[in-house]
């Protein structure tokens, strides 16, 4: 099931929509990194391509962390 998330990004409001599963591991990665969620997205929303939305940021994201778990 889709969830949608809010968070505030250098001051601008903005929501991001993930599937339960890819928020549960988005939440263990940034765990793991000893850094907070928020901070975490922040980062990824930086430096993501002008032509991709953050939610699909944060899919690839982890998506790409499991498969260098391997």
């Amino acid at each position: 099931m889709l969830q949608k998330h809010s968070i505030s990004i250098r001051g601008h409001r903005t929501s991001y929509t993930l599937e339960e599963a890819f928020y549960s591991e988005l939440k263990k990665i940034a765990q793991a990194r000893d850094i907070p969620l928020a901070k975490l997205i922040t980062n990824l929303d930086e430096n993501r391509s002008p032509d991709q939305n953050l939610s699909s940021t944060l899919r690839v994201f982890v998506l790409e962390e499991i498969k260098n778990r391997d």
